[in-house]
């Protein structure tokens, strides 16, 4: 018997069934629930041509065609789906869980599989979910700072000591500036890093504090859920107030490539701000492997560019908390002391 399930169900439950997505390879692409596998009921090319019939036809003559084009893979649907899951269990979905996973989800069951669950009102309903959670009141602390400040190490740290933290940049696959894409995999859509940030958020504690950083709204090519984005704006930013000869010791540290050429690709981007004369310096340091200065140029135009921002918010949201290096043991101490002194309703945990 086919079963129906709603996703805040599915997710309440622990995710016990493995997804099968029988939407378009496309649909898939643009986003998709993380972990799912994609067992295309049609291709991008066959989609198009039911959706035309559909739209210039009539709906009996597209549920038509889609039987004709589907009736050729029946078997492959159900080896690839015993593929992904030998026990033959499984939830299944589409857009808004109409005939496509219907029918698949039937065809199933009736050759070989034990359970399968329906996903009620398909992918769209996961949506819903995902956007409201977004909506949602957050206990943030933001965590600010120059870029080169280390805060990404400040993340991690207070990650493995057992807070919750929310690592933007991990998710998007990108450091966030000019130079942010270089030796990082390719960065999801814009809903599938909605979708993945869902899973980090889902399952933590609202009303404890969440760690994140201080970014703009778009994280390279992706785009940050707007709800989210205003909450870290409204939210105090712990602003971690490092020296710029510190901060470039840290990049170059990192940046310090063999192969030059994605670092001065990325010059060539910010060249119309930096200016003829400071890129063409610039590519002539880089020619010579000398980071550490390459930095502290770079540095300058940041520095400028986040300050413009910094001013922009109210300041009265604004915590400076002064550092003398990148050292992020140190550093960490020195934000866990200013949130324990300060007059907030964070509850933060006796650690030192």
């Amino acid at each position: 018997m086919l079963q129906v399930t709603t996703i805040s169900e599915y997710y309440k439950q622990g995710k016990l069934l493995p997804i099968i997505d029988v939407r378009s390879p496309g649909e898939y692409e643009k986003g998709h629930i993380p972990g799912a596998y994609n067992v295309p009921l049609f291709t991008n090319e066959e989609r198009a041509r039911v959706g035309t019939v559909y739209k210039q036809k009539s709906r009996e003559q597209a549920v038509e065609l889609g039987t004709a084009l589907v009736a050729p893979k029946l078997q492959f649907y159900v080896e690839e789906s015993f593929n992904i899951t030998p026990t033959g269990r499984a939830l299944v979905h589409c857009w808004r869980g109409g005939m496509r996973s219907q029918a698949f989800a039937q065809h199933l069951l009736d050759n070989g599989f034990k359970e399968v669950c329906l996903l009620k009102n398909g992918y769209k309903s996961y949506r819903r979910m995902v956007i409201k959670l977004f909506q949602k009141p957050w206990n943030l602390v933001v965590i600010g700072g120059y870029t080169g400040s280390g805060k990404t190490h400040i993340l991690h740290q207070l990650y493995d000591m057992g807070y919750q933290v929310i690592d933007l940049e991990g998710v998007a696959h990108h450091k966030g500036s000019a130079f942010g894409g270089i030796g990082q995999i390719q960065q999801p859509t814009s809903e599938q890093f909605e979708n993945n940030l869902f899973e980090e958020y889902w399952k933590m504690d609202a009303t404890q504090p969440v760690f994140i950083e201080d970014e703009s709204l778009n994280i390279g090519k992706v785009n940050m859920p707007v709800a989210l984005f205003q909450q870290i704006r409204n939210s105090i930013d712990y602003f971690l107030e490092v020296p710029r000869e510190e901060r470039a010791k840290l990049l170059a540290s990192e940046y310090s490539f063999q192969n030059v050429e994605p670092l001065k690709a990325a010059v060539l981007r910010i060249s119309k701000k930096l200016g003829g004369l400071e890129t063409k310096k610039i590519l002539g340091l880089l020619d010579e492997r000398r980071f550490y200065e390459v930095a502290l140029d770079v540095l300058h135009y940041y520095d400028k560019s986040y300050l413009k921002g910094l001013q922009n918010r109210d300041s009265s949201k604004t915590v400076i908390i002064p550092c003398s290096s990148t050292n992020t043991s140190e550093n960490v101490e020195r934000i866990i002391a200013r949130l324990k002194s300060s007059h907030t309703s964070l509850k933060i945990k006796e650690i030192f």
